[in-house]
């Protein structure tokens, strides 16, 4: 079995793979740079196994794929349908060549839509919050006026919470937090979360991320976990729930870049109780199964207070980065190359 990873060429992602594959006893994967995918310059071996890997982090590739002149400065949110489309784009040059593909490109092309991601889900039974999307046209009164007190106002095609705003509107004020900041006019990601009171900027935040697209949801509220809120980043390897990441924070947003801190898995699990736990994982094998041809996705997970009600968030294609985590002695690359070959803890 041979592996060819498409991805940043050195990025740790790449080479995580690359060395729990030789570890398993496989050849060095390939690698081909999205770069030389964007150019239609790459050769895909033949009876290779094609892992698709996230082409963020690389601010020519990322011009490639919005098919802009120039690339942003670091950290613009711009163009995101754009990207959106030369993802799939350049992912089906990669289909084309022949070689099975660990992400298929369908599932990829619903994976970073959260509108379509979220609709299916729902349609498939999956706790999913109630949502609604807007488009470029007034984004932010569209919002306000659908009545919804608390919402998270979502990015159609975004990712690591970029552009994602936590909205609450009440006695004529409003409260938002977001790592997206307004900077001479442009709209940046901060690896940070702002606190917003003024409605006039959040306005313009919000209506400048509607030019592609928003998904809206209603607030789930996020249970506790000694006295911060959390989530859970659940990595399902071949249909099944594996390994877990506990998320926690003191503002809604619990990415872990945003400086948020991994909680104690051992200690939330134990105070979900032993059902509730099995049936949030369930839930997370549930929300996998719309992606069947995929090898391994990575579900966010929310549970309520008291652990009551659990609800899916996301679902990610690139998911699986959850470097120390270990699940019989295996990472999250060593368990998708075992799931592959059939290897026995």
């Amino acid at each position: 079995m041979t592996f060819t990873v498409v991805g940043i060429r050195g990025h740790r992602r790449v080479r995580l793979f690359q060395e729990a594959a030789v570890a398993a006893g496989l050849d060095t994967p390939a690698v081909v740079d999205w770069r030389e995918v964007c150019a239609g310059a790459f050769t895909v071996g033949p009876g290779t196994l094609v892992r698709l890997e996230s082409p963020g982090e690389d601010a020519e590739v990322d011009r490639l794929l919005r098919g802009a002149a120039e690339p942003t400065e670091h950290g613009e949110i711009v163009g995101l349908a754009a990207w959106h489309r030369g993802l799939i784009a350049a992912a089906r040059r990669v289909e084309a060549r022949g070689a099975p593909l660990l992400t298929p490109v369908g599932d990829l092309e619903v994976l970073f839509d959260k509108r379509r991601c979220h609709a299916l889900l729902a349609a498939r039974g999956v706790p999913v919050p109630e949502a609604f999307t807007v488009g470029p046209d007034d984004a932010y009164e569209r919002i306000r006026a659908h009545g919804w007190p608390r919402v998270f106002v979502k990015p159609a095609h975004g990712s690591s919470a970029s552009g994602v705003v936590a909205l609450a509107f009440g006695r004529g004020r409003i409260s938002a937090y977001s790592s997206a900041v307004l900077d001479g006019g442009r709209l940046f990601n901060e690896l940070r979360v702002r606190h917003y009171t003024d409605e006039t900027v959040v306005a313009e935040i919000v209506d400048r991320l509607g030019r592609d697209g928003l998904h809206i949801e209603r607030w789930f509220p996020k249970g506790g976990h000694d006295g911060r809120l959390f989530d859970l980043r659940v990595v399902v390897i071949a249909g099944q729930a594996s390994h877990v990441v506990v998320r926690s924070s003191r503002s809604p947003m619990t990415n872990l870049h945003l400086g948020n801190a991994r909680g104690d898995l051992a200690a939330v699990r134990a105070a979900a109780g032993e059902e509730r736990w099995a049936a949030a994982m369930r839930t997370c094998e549930r929300a996998a199964a719309c992606f069947p041809g995929s090898l391994h996705v990575g579900v966010d997970l929310m549970f309520g207070p008291r652990y009551t009600a659990h609800a899916v968030a996301e679902v990610n294609a690139f998911g699986d980065l959850l470097p120390g985590v270990l699940v019989d002695g295996r990472d999250t690359y060593a368990a998708e190359i075992a799931a592959l070959t059939g290897a026995v803890a």
